[in-house]
């Protein structure tokens, strides 16, 4: 995935991204940090194609999904098993449907979850789930907005653990961008970058770009 020179303004005039240019070049874990209104979000909602850049290219050859902080807004249907149903790509074949969906609560680690009503399950198992869609409907790039932020530090660091697996596995990696604010969860990442002054900096360690912050909130 690549932005080469991409600029976007807000219908109000407000410049979000001024000739942003950076690269994704191989699967892994990826994360953002920057501001309130730095422009995450909206970085998000061009790589989806939600909203297409005023000036500049996008190249992504992924497919990419969204997960979002709060999975309550994401879940529609009453079980486990009808949720990914709803997310399965309409040209899977009846008889590999259930398997489908059977491997990817796998993946999750929701393996006994098949037939469990949706309002049974906890915040971490929800985000999960959310994750399960995703993986589901054939997406192998994910769009993270601090999906850890409504969680216990418990399920926080399981869902981290689950993302660095996903992103690091031998066989089918995928490629993982989360948006945090919690700078601890830097120290998991592949790589890290600063969203400021309408671009995406260079990429730098997860510890590097923490040490950098740190630095600039002691001034």
């Amino acid at each position: 995935m690549e932005f080469d020179k991409v600029s976007f303004s807000l219908p109000n005039g407000v410049k979000v991204f001024d000739q942003c240019s950076f690269s994704i070049l191989k699967p892994g874990l990826w994360m953002l940090v920057g501001e309130n209104g730095s422009g995450k979000s909206t970085l998000f909602r061009l790589i989806s194609g939600v909203i297409r850049p005023d000036s500049g290219k996008i190249f992504c050859s992924l497919r990419p999904s969204m997960v979002y902080q709060n999975p309550e807004h994401q879940l529609l249907m009453p079980t486990c098993k009808s949720e990914l149903m709803l997310s399965a790509p309409k040209t899977t074949r009846h008889c590999n449907l259930l398997d489908l969906i059977q491997s990817s609560l796998e993946k999750v680690e929701l393996g006994e979850m098949l037939d469990r009503p949706i309002h049974t399950l906890s915040g971490g198992q929800k985000q999960r789930l959310a994750l399960a869609g995703a993986i589901v409907s054939n997406s192998n790039l994910l769009l993270l907005d601090e999906p850890t932020a409504l969680l216990d530090p418990q399920c926080q660091n399981s869902i981290l653990k689950l993302i660095k697996k996903l992103t690091s596995s031998s066989a089918d990696p995928i490629t993982a961008i989360w948006v945090t604010h919690r700078l601890e969860e830097l120290y998991f990442c592949d790589g890290a970058a600063i969203v400021k002054n309408g671009g995406v900096g260079n990429w730098n360690s997860g510890p590097k770009v923490f040490q950098e912050l740190k630095s600039l909130a002691l001034r």
